[in-house]
């Protein structure tokens, strides 16, 4: 699951119109975010965006398939689906496909801040 230099790199300069992307690994991948919004995740140099159900059924209409990982007993899909392939030849439509992904990527986070308030 590991993400190359060279790809992050362009990453970052394809999604620049977002606004200031990095990235940082983890997990054996990369996670990519504006600010501390998790927006997407790299695998072998594969870029997957957070979704929700509208906007995985869009990706899914534009030929793009989600996440998954073998898990120890079957496959695991996760709510991230690949950034279409047109996509990585257009940074403005990138940058469509990724404001999308920033909705429910924020709602992640404000659904984890909920936990964390009820528990503490």
């Amino acid at each position: 699951m590991t993400a190359s230099a060279a790809f992050l790199d362009f990453l970052r300069d394809h999604l620049s119109g977002l606004g200031p992307v990095r990235t940082r690994r983890m997990f054996g991948g990369t996670g990519v975010y504006l600010g501390e919004v998790m927006l997407g995740l790299v695998a072998d140099d594969t870029l997957y965006l957070r979704t929700d159900p509208d906007l995985a059924r869009d990706l899914e209409a534009d030929g793009s398939a989600p996440f998954t990982y073998e898990g120890k007993a079957k496959p695991v899909t996760m709510p991230y689906w690949r950034l279409p392939d047109a996509a990585l030849d257009d940074p403005d439509v990138a940058v469509a496909w990724a404001r999308r992904a920033l909705v429910p990527a924020e709602a992640a986070v404000a659904a984890k801040s909920a936990r964390k308030a009820r528990r503490g």
